[in-house]
């Protein structure tokens, strides 16, 4: 750290209007924040999807050493000209008001995938695009039973298609070397399941599982 520089850490917001308020919430910001070097920054202005939290959770098996994924079509990756925008993901879902990140992470992989989660690990709390979105992720492990999982799943009354499949565990864990996955959360998960996949066979393999 140079002797002239500071730790900024306050920001003034001039002013917070509303944009859109659709299926996305976006709200322009007029701010001024401190500057490393001492005093404020210009005034900017800026716009800022509202999105909250949500959960994501890799989906695994330390019996039978699988990793349950799933794949459904993005309309982001189709907008941005992505070759293929049905996408191999982790199973995600919305924290709406009152919800337990944990409660939100057993209903979505119930909903997505047909599994129950017997147990829960916190892999990481992450930002997806902190530069303009408020979207934070609390992305957690689950254990399951991945024995017949598989098909078709997802909510119709919300436009969901998904289709789940089960992985070998080094088959899922290879797909880090390849072009198939292009999303943060099944990276992040996938590089965390790499390097704690055998000290969590051990630990969840030797355990009663705390969920129902």
């Amino acid at each position: 750290m140079t002797e002239n520089s500071s730790n900024p850490h306050e920001v003034q917001l001039k002013s917070k209007i509303s944009v859109c308020d659709g299926f996305l919430r976006v709200e322009r910001y007029r701010l001024t924040h401190q500057l490393y070097g001492g005093g404020w920054s210009q005034e900017l202005e800026r716009e800022v999807m509202s999105r909250g939290t949500v959960t994501g959770e890799l989906l695994f098996d330390p019996i039978r050493q699988e990793v349950v994924l799933i794949e459904q079509f993005r309309t982001g990756a189709w907008a941005a000209d992505w070759l293929n925008p049905w996408l191999l993901e982790c199973v995600a879902g919305i924290v709406e008001p009152g919800e337990k990140p944990e409660e939100v992470a057993i209903r979505e992989a119930l909903e997505e995938a047909g599994c129950t989660i017997t147990r829960l690990e916190l892999i990481t709390r992450y930002l997806t695009t902190p530069g303009s979105s408020t979207e934070q992720v609390d992305l957690f492990c689950g254990q399951i039973d991945a024995t017949d999982v598989g098909g078709l799943h997802g909510l119709a009354g919300e436009g969901e298609d998904i289709r789940a499949s089960v992985w070998p565990l080094d088959e899922a864990l290879a797909l880090l070397s390849g072009q198939r996955i292009c999303n943060a959360m099944i990276l992040i998960a996938l590089q965390w399941l790499s390097l704690h996949h055998s000290d969590l066979t051990i630990q969840w393999s030797s355990a009663v599982p705390d969920l129902p």
